[in-house]
């Protein structure tokens, strides 16, 4: 099993949630999330005062799903996420040894 962590712009969320529900993702969770990285974050203005704004708001997804079906997982989230510009985000992809789920006692791949 594989944990796919992916950070994207907030307004492609709803997008990429109905992509991986086309391709049978069932669960996911997702947090609010703000961070930076290339990009550095940008200045604004406020009451005639210039600022910067160092974390930007994104959304991380993370899903865990069975090694057969990461890439098109990915592929999936690559192709609705992007914009060409920078900080469309990154993806993650690390191990899972072992998922539980609580209600029923189920592990690993019954679990998912």
């Amino acid at each position: 099993m594989k944990k796919i962590e992916a950070i994207i712009k907030p307004f492609k969320m709803d997008d990429v949630r109905e992509a991986l529900g086309e391709i049978g993702v069932t669960g996911m969770t997702v947090s609010e999330v703000k961070g930076f990285g290339r990009q550095k974050g940008h200045t604004e203005l406020y009451r005639g005062a210039e600022y910067m704004v160092d974390f930007l708001p994104k959304v991380k997804l993370e899903i865990v799903v069975k090694k057969e079906h990461v890439e098109r997982c990915v592929n999936t989230i690559l192709e609705t996420a992007q914009t060409g510009k920078i900080g469309d985000g990154k993806i993650f992809i690390t191990d899972v040894e072992r998922v539980i789920r609580i209600r029923t006692g189920e592990e690993d791949e019954e679990a998912i």
